[in-house]
């Protein structure tokens, strides 16, 4: 029997611990932290081997294949001793996609992925037997066990590429590549540019690559590395022969001869990121069949992901919205882009090396003042105390929103979109996103 040892007690490493024992793998579950009780639960019930706040290097070092979660960097002691002993190491997407033959959609970018990939997932799944995993969701691995639907939308980050061995999807997506975690590539670019790129590295001519076309990084990417899958680029601002692009207020859509026209003006999601989410959607629904009118219909009537430019209340004719998801630069670009009126802009976290410089038009011509809510505030002072008369700042969340309703006067929005990572002051971008809301309703 083989053994499965998973460094992980999170989402993935449990689902990929129930598929592992259900394929006759010896599975072993360490986690340095604690396994939240929800998880142990299910490992116990299946009588599934754990520890948790150690790392047992015994009982590691023995196995045959260690799935890693993503979150472990390689960095770390015992990941090198992995690898240095031999042992191969995989992501959940990885080990799960061994165990299924499902027409997978791979979605990838530093930005827009969760939107793009739900987006997807409701067009799909008006006419196909489809699930959403990867970095949303059920892991994949346990939807793998107990649902194997026909086709997946799967999220997929970087760290899920960079241990991928035989993953190939049959449509990848690249939404677009900014600066992003650079601490986890040695602060070199063109390590995590080439870590977005290995979602199309096993693919042949049979299999399909959306891309952004309008993305300076992705362009140059293509100049020198040859691609096999079949190139279905999107543009806003060009005419595309294959693939997707805006004329005037419609959305063209070409696949060989097949061509369909979709208005873009009633599109449920505003901003013209989501012009281009909805054409990366719609073009992955196109290849799969899915009927014209399903796509329209499905890209109007789309309630959009939370955390993510979601509009939380109005009080005293000023707009709370919350984009906790925007931990980094370029999303919070997309979110001040999309201000329609005077901002109250919350920032701040865990920097990861940002370069705030392309922020600047916005912050001159919309952002009326800023609260940095951060442990560590002293970066976002200094870059942005000479651009607004106030600067702001503090450590909790309910302070933070009680300052943003004293400096916000009526008609102005209260936009949290951190920029940085959340884990200083909070478990997660979904707590961060969850506290601004609750604060907001207390207000």
């Amino acid at each position: 029997m083989k053994r499965l040892v998973i460094l992980g007690g999170g989402e993935s490493g449990v689902g990929t611990a129930l598929l592992g024992k259900a394929k006759g793998y010896r599975v072993f579950v360490s986690d340095k932290g604690e396994i939240k009780k929800k998880y142990k639960d299910v490992l116990l019930n299946n009588e599934i081997e754990f520890e948790d706040e150690q790392h047992t290097e015994s009982k590691i070092l023995n196995a045959d294949l260690v799935m890693k979660s993503p979150g472990i960097p390689e960095r770390v002691a015992l990941v090198k001793q992995i690898r240095a002993a031999g042992i191969q190491v995989v992501s959940e997407i990885e080990f799960a996609s061994m165990f299924t033959t499902a027409t997978l959609v791979a979605i990838t970018g530093s930005n827009g992925k969760t939107t793009t990939a739900s987006l997807t997932h409701h067009i799909l799944k008006q006419e196909l037997d489809v699930g959403l995993a990867g970095n949303i969701g059920d892991s994949f691995a346990k939807q793998v066990l107990e649902e194997d639907h026909n086709n997946y939308v799967l999220e997929v980050s970087s760290f899920q590429l960079d241990d991928i061995k035989g993953f190939k999807p049959k449509i990848a997506v690249l939404t677009n590549i900014s600066p992003d975690h650079l601490d986890r590539y040695d602060y070199k670019f063109e390590n995590y540019i080439a870590s977005k790129f290995r979602v199309v590295e096993n693919q042949t001519e049979a299999d399909y690559f959306i891309y952004d076309a309008d993305d300076e990084v992705i362009a140059e990417y293509l100049k020198t590395h040859q691609i096999q899958s079949k190139k279905l680029p999107f543009s806003l601002t060009r005419v595309m022969e294959q693939g997707a692009y805006l004329r005037q207020n419609e959305i063209i859509i070409t696949i060989d001869n097949n061509q369909i026209i979709m208005p873009a003006n009633n599109l449920a999601l505003e901003g013209k990121h989501n012009v281009k989410n909805a054409m990366a959607a719609s073009t992955v629904a196109h290849l799969l069949k899915i009927r014209k009118q399903t796509i329209r219909d499905s890209l109007e009537n789309f309630q959009g992901v939370e955390h993510r430019l979601e509009s939380v209340l109005k009080i005293n004719k000023v707009q709370y919205i919350n984009d906790s998801k925007a931990t980094n630069v370029n999303a919070t670009y997309f979110a001040l882009e999309s201000m329609a009126a005077p901002t109250v802009w919350i920032v701040g976290g865990v920097d990861k090396g940002n370069e705030y410089r392309e922020l600047f038009p916005f912050i001159n011509e919309k952002v009326k003042a800023i609260i940095c809510l951060g442990a560590d505030n002293a970066k976002l002072v200094k870059t942005f105390s000479n651009m607004v008369d106030q600067v702001v700042e503090t450590q909790s969340m309910t302070e933070a929103v009680k300052l943003a309703y004293k400096l916000a006067s009526a008609g102005d929005n209260v936009l949290l979109s951190p920029a940085c990572a959340s884990f200083d002051l909070f478990e997660s971008y979904e707590d961060r996103g969850r506290q601004f809301k609750k604060a907001v309703r207390n207000l």
